[in-house]
């Protein structure tokens, strides 16, 4: 139970660092590059054999770790945003898992974004337009859509729109992942304090690395 409870945590954080830094490109502009790489390069790790080696190791996900740990908590600390994109991106997920033709979009998008990324990195813009367009040929044409909302001086920039999808298809990855690892919605809603103790752990861990 532990290393599934473990895991569920670390897919978990996975989606709540995307919707965490889509949540700040759209309102500044900006957002940790660091936290951006791992986030954009669990995309392209398509077949790791443990969860946490998606994001690149333990450390990557701690900006996820973090949010979770608050999200978490009461409703006075809960940010609404970032649940609303997680909760739709949760509800998203399962739509997508339906649709054998997006999938196929989304494994060649990922497939040629990956060895772009070889070559120039894994924030280059070509490869975050790849990921971005695979998004927009299949997440976004799902119902409901994800609303973002922001600075219209930021969310009208079209490399930042570029992030935002590929962060986005970085939050339905994470989706996938919790699921396979045993993730549901009423695990959300009655197993909150042990998600939460174990994301406090994990976090605890890694400050004495």
């Amino acid at each position: 139970m532990t290393r599934i409870l473990r895991n569920q945590v670390i897919a978990l954080a996975g989606l709540s660092q995307a919707v965490y830094l889509v949540q700040h490109i759209a309102k500044s502009g900006t957002a940790d590059r660091e936290d951006m790489e791992a986030s954009i390069g669990s995309v392209l790790r398509i077949d790791s054999a443990e969860v946490v080696d998606v994001y690149g190791g333990l450390h990557r996900v701690m900006t996820g770790l973090r949010q979770i740990e608050k999200q978490l908590g009461g409703p006075d600390v809960v940010d609404p945003e970032q649940a609303r994109y997680a909760s739709t991106l949760l509800f998203l997920e399962r739509r997508l898992m339906k649709q054998p033709r997006m999938l196929d979009v989304i494994r060649s998008g990922m497939e040629k974004a990956s060895a772009l990324a070889e070559q120039q990195g894994v924030l280059d813009e070509e490869v975050l337009a790849t990921l971005a367009d695979s998004y927009q040929q299949t997440v976004s044409q799902l119902r409901p859509r994800i609303m973002v909302t922001g600075e219209q001086m930021y969310l009208s920039d079209p490399e930042n729109g570029n992030r935002i999808r590929s962060l986005l298809l970085a939050g339905i990855r994470s989706a996938v992942l919790w699921r396979k690892c045993g993730g549901s919605r009423w695990k959300l809603l009655f197993l909150r304090p042990k998600l939460q103790k174990e994301a406090k752990q994990l976090l605890e861990s890694l400050s004495h690395t």
